[in-house]
């Protein structure tokens, strides 16, 4: 994994409190939803749901929408637009029952009405956005190898979409006021702020006069930043990297030594980042607890296409995740950590035989005969328990 060295540290800690309302819904969103979160005692930008009652987060992998992705979506909006509501149906149950909510949005949107594009140059129709909320999203790391794919005007137009459908955005920025603040939440009495980071933009420069358009992994700055929110009244950090050797289920020795230290950075005995989540390498890797922090390497991806891996072979990696949910409890008392009591995770698969995304549990559950499904929950248990993850209280969730 590369590191690499950008703009300096986020801004003091008044300005990321005093303009965190700039990721929250716009008003007369959605008024059956109760703010960012969508779910009554859930989530708000507002305010939390009373002192100390705990939450539940979950989180899942990237969002990649290929041609056949986007097709499927235009299908299922009857040929007219694009509708990516039914191809998430599978997972609301599990991510609008959560008190906090996180995406990774790996690619960038196009313009209304397109040219819409899959890889190598992403240009996915916003529509996705409102699908994203409709699923119980309430946050997206938006910081990837792809955020540059459209240069500025695509960094605009997918923020712009996010704000629109009321999904909370970190990782790529319209201006520096907008890059100097994580996405903050509240749930559960808890202050939760997310920030975002991405290993490269696959070569692509950083656009002139704009240093602040992407965040780019570095760990001063990224210890820098969550010291900053914690300051600035964050409870708990939670840190969405963009990293790791893509098609390696195994963790990379990259991800190791910075895990590693991230997870075991502290300010005056308490830890700096509560939870790191890893996207990129399109294929399930191993959760683990590091220096008391739980890390998930990699959640695999969450939509994608059928997948052609380095070989030029296809792999069926590529359509397999996991949901990562973990359960925070407040603290004994004032100033320590909001501690994890349960950690999870939900075998997922993108069908596209279907064009659906499936809880792969609950899919057995209703279909034990589908060995299809069976296998692939198990390669996604093997690769999720490969580091004994299972010692440390990890199990697998519906």
């Amino acid at each position: 994994m590369t590191t690499r060295m950008r703009h300096g540290a986020m801004a003091a800690a008044a300005l990321l409190l005093g303009t965190a309302a700039g990721c929250a819904p716009p008003s007369g969103t959605d008024p059956a939803r109760d703010g960012p979160g969508g779910r009554a005692g859930g989530a708000s930008a507002a305010g939390g749901t009373g002192p100390g009652r705990g939450f539940t987060l979950v989180a899942s992998g990237d969002v990649l929408p290929h041609d056949s992705v986007i097709r499927r979506a235009n299908a299922d909006a009857g040929g007219t637009g694009h509708d990516f509501v039914p191809m998430l149906a599978g997972v609301k149950s599990v991510v609008s029952a959560a008190d906090v909510a996180i995406c990774h949005m790996e690619t960038v949107y196009g313009p209304d009405g397109g040219p819409f594009t899959g890889y190598p140059s992403f240009a996915s129709p916003p529509q996705i956005a409102g699908a994203l909320r409709a699923t119980g999203y309430d946050s997206c790391s938006t910081a990837s190898n792809h955020t540059l794919d459209a240069g500025a005007d695509g960094v605009a137009r997918t923020l712009g979409a996010l704000d629109r459908a009321g999904v909370a955005h970190v990782g790529s920025a319209r201006s520096a006021a907008e890059d100097a603040r994580p996405a903050l939440l509240d749930a559960g009495g808890a202050k939760v702020a997310q920030l975002a980071y991405t290993y490269d933009t696959n070569g692509i420069p950083l656009p002139d006069g704009q240093p602040w358009a992407v965040d780019l992994i570095d760990e001063e700055k990224i210890l820098t930043d969550a010291r900053a929110a914690r300051a600035a009244g964050a409870d708990v950090v939670v840190l969405s990297l963009h990293w790791g050797t893509e098609w390696q289920s195994a963790v990379d020795d990259g991800q190791l030594t910075l895990g590693d230290r991230l997870a075991g950075a502290t300010t005056d005995g308490r830890p700096d980042i509560d939870l790191i989540i890893g996207t990129h390498v399109h294929v399930p890797q191993a959760y683990e607890k590091v220096n008391g922090t739980w890390i998930v390497y990699g959640m695999g991806d969450q939509i994608a296409g059928d997948m052609i891996n380095h070989a030029g072979e296809s792999d069926p990696r590529g359509t397999q995740g996991s949901i990562a949910r973990f359960t925070f409890a407040p603290p004994a008392a004032k100033g320590e950590r909001w501690e994890v009591t349960r950690a999870e995770f939900v075998p997922q698969l993108m069908d596209n035989a279907v064009g659906r995304v499936v809880n792969l549990n609950r899919a057995l559950d209703e279909d034990p005969s589908r060995d299809d499904y069976r296998a692939a929950r198990s390669a996604i248990e093997s690769a999720v328990l490969s580091r004994g993850a299972a010692r440390d209280g990890l199990t697998t969730g519906r």
